[in-house]
Order: C-alpha cells, then sequence, then structure tokens
C-alpha cells in the first residue's frame, strides 16, 4: 500500500483571529470537494503537524495527515493510498454500503462502531437487532473469510454520508474545517433523528477531530462515536514497533474471523494483551484484532502511543472524551500500520452475550447530546 504524500498544500498566513477562508482542493470525493488543511512548520528541533485532508463527501473522513520532523522532513502520520487512487477507491471501486471507506485513512464511524449482529434477513443483506423494545434494522455489510462465518453489521452509518455548511477558517497557528451531517435517522436504519457537528483543527502541536452527535428527534436513541485511523509506521518495521495502550481489561472473542466478543472480560495481566508498560511493549509477530478497556486515564486522557523506535518517531493518540470507554486495536502482523480505535462502547452493544451488562451505549433523549474528542500528538522518543 503507497503511503498518502501531502495533497494540495495551501499557503497559510499568520493570523491572530478567526477570519473564514476557502481552502478546498479542485478534487470532489463523493460529490463534494476535498478539503486540505495546511500550515508551515516553525521549530528546527520540534515535530510539528503540517497537513490534513478531508472528504466531507464521504462522512468527513481523514485521508492523510502529515507532520515535519526535523531533519527527517515530511512524514506521513495516516496509512493509505494517494490522492488520485483514494478518489477511485471511493468513488469508483466502493460498494453501496461504504465499506472500502474504513480501509485507509481515518474514518469516523456513528451510531455504532465495530460490529453489531443480529436475525439475518432471506437475502442477507440486512439484519435485526433489538434495543429496548425496538427493532433495528441494519445493513449487514461484513461478514469473514472463513466458510460459513456470520454475517454482521460493521462501522455504522455515514461512510457515505455528505457534510453541509463546510467551512474552512484560518485560527492562530493553523487550520480548521467543521461541517454538520444530518443524518436524520440514518436511512431508515435507527431510530429518531440525529445532527452531527464535525469538527478536524491543525496546529502545530495537534489535530484534533470532534464529533457532537445532537438527538433532534422525538424519541430516545442509543448512540456511539468512534474512528477507524490506520497509523503508519515510517521505518517499515513492523516487529519492533512499540505500542502503549492504559488499559487493565480485555474482551474475548470467539476467533479472528468473526472477532464477536464472548461476553466475557478478562484482566490482561501476563497475557500478551498487558501492553501497559512505559515506553510501550513491542508488537514482534503478534496478531491483535482486540477490545480494551477499564482504561486508566492520565490529565483526563486514555491516551495510547505508537512507537517506532527505528525511524525515531512516535505518536499519541489521546481520548478526551469520558464517554470513551473501550479501545480497539487492529495490527495484522503482515502490514505496516496499527489501527488505533478510541470509542464509546463495546462490540456487538445490543448482544444477549454480555448478559444485560451495560455495553456504554450513550442514551440520547430528544434534544440531548454526546461529544466524542480525540487529539493527536507527534513526539520524538
Amino acid at each position: 500500500m503507497k503511503l498518502i504524500a501531502r495533497f494540495g498544500a495551501v499557503a497559510v498566513l499568520a493570523a491572530a483571529t478567526v477570519v473564514p477562508v476557502l481552502a478546498q482542493s479542485d478534487v470532489e470525493i463523493g460529490g463534494q470537494k476535498v478539503v486540505t488543511l495546511t500550515r508551515k512548520p516553525n521549530s528546527a528541533t520540534q515535530p510539528e503537524f503540517t497537513g490534513v485532508t478531508v472528504a466531507p463527501g464521504r462522512g468527513m473522513e481523514i485521508l492523510s495527515i502529515t507532520a515535519n520532523f526535523p531533519g527527517k522532513g515530511e512524514v506521513s502520520v495516516l496509512a493509505g493510498p494517494d490522492l488520485a487512487t483514494a478518489q477511485k477507491t471511493l468513488d469508483v471501486d466502493d460498494n453501496g454500503n461504504g465499506n472500502l471507506g474504513y480501509s485507509f485513512g481515518a474514518a469516523f464511524l456513528v451510531p455504532y462502531p465495530n460490529r453489531i449482529r443480529g436475525k439475518l434477513s432471506a437475502d442477507g443483506k440486512t439484519l435485526t437487532a433489538t434495543w429496548q423494545g425496538h427493532t433495528i434494522t441494519l445493513p449487514a455489510n461484513n461478514v469473514g473469510k472463513l466458510a460459513g462465518a456470520e454475517r454482521h453489521a460493521m462501522h455504522g452509518l455515514i461512510l457515505k454520508a455528505k457534510t453541509d455548511g463546510v467551512k474552512v477558517e484560518k485560527i492562530p497557528g493553523g487550520e480548521r474545517v467543521t461541517g454538520v451531517i444530518h443524518a436524520g435517522d440514518f436511512g431508515g436504519h435507527w431510530l429518531s433523528k440525529t445532527d452531527l457537528d464535525m469538527t478536524i483543527t491543525l496546529t502545530a502541536d495537534a489535530v484534533d477531530a470532534e464529533v457532537t452527535a445532537h438527538n433532534v428527534g422525538k424519541e430516545s436513541e442509543p448512540i456511539s462515536i468512534g474512528w477507524h485511523p490506520y497509523f503508519n509506521l515510517p521505518s517499515g518495521d513492523r516487529t519492533q514497533v512499540r505500542i502503549q495502550i492504559p488499559a487493565s481489561q480485555y474482551a474475548l472473542v470467539d476467533n479472528y474471523d468473526n472477532v464477536f466478543p464472548t461476553g466475557q472480560l478478562k484482566p490482561v495481566d501476563g497475557t500478551q494483551y498487558d501492553l501497559r508498560a512505559e515506553g510501550g511493549v513491542v508488537l514482534s509477530k503478534n496478531f491483535y484484532d482486540d477490545n480494551w478497556s477499564k482504561l486508566a486515564r492520565k490529565n483526563g486522557a486514555a491516551t495510547v502511543k505508537v512507537i517506532d523506535p527505528a525511524a525515531k518517531y512516535g505518536v499519541a493518540i489521546e481520548g478526551l472524551s469520558k464517554e470513551i470507554n473501550t479501545i480497539q486495536m487492529y495490527a495484522p502482523p503482515d502490514k505496516q500500520f496499527v489501527a488505533i480505535e478510541h470509542q464509546y462502547n463495546f462490540a456487538d452493544p445490543f448482544g444477549k452475550e454480555w448478559k444485560g451488562m451495560d455495553t456504554e451505549m450513550e442514551v440520547l433523549k430528544p434534544g440531548q447530546s454526546t461529544k466524542w474528542h480525540v487529539r493527536l500528538k507527534v513526539f520524538v522518543p
């Protein structure tokens, strides 16, 4: 997989106040112009973020993030294809559900990340799940590779959503893009009606991603927010990369093809899932597609670190919202990326395997809102 390079750089002038500007490229994905945020690095000694590329026509998916490392130049923080390939992948090759959106970059996952199981329809295209007596019908858009694997719903309902009111503005030290996804009932698949306020901010020290869900309908709804960022490993040597996840519990799954939770939660102590050590734990050749919980927070943040010692490179992923209760990591040994997914909930949140446990879906009454906020920082380990 070719790593994303910086797309369509736009000069950024210093500004003391917020001033609306246009910073959109001529490339369209999902019927809307791609947005590129950029800034010039100032430090000769510290790494700084320099660019973010966003596709408002695909649920505000982040296609690329770049950072300047003194002595190294610009580094791709996310793994994914170049812009032309991303455009073809998302506009030509993808299916009706938008599944290829979560195959690179950083797609936002609303109103549920991860998997939901249910009763499959006769044609195999949808499934039904139950929440507090309500029936929810979802696209059965994913299935494992093994014979007899069970079709299930995967990664939310905004993968192909368009964003209204897209605005790019300069802020002190960087740029910001905002917009709103009027998701409604998510194409008839969800309860009530929902608006999603989306904000992505670029500064030297951080890239902030924020999603606020508002219940603008007339009934209560369950909701979760997450994302699916693929973090690049610049050295190309995955075996020596170190991961730190501040969690003391992980969820057992049936296998790594279905990846369905069994409803059992186990302590990480003495297992390959104990990644709490300061400075991280070496990935080696271990496979992960797992969910961690009981997160330890420092200064209010549940922070995961991806450290690539050979590249003298590190990225910290800070889960700032208190509603973020679990972290999913997908890390196949034969790929030069790790996906670190800060999300509200446990997988299959409506499943009987949880035996009535609170699976951390937020419940929004009409007029209520919930905010998901994750911040990225880069550093030299």
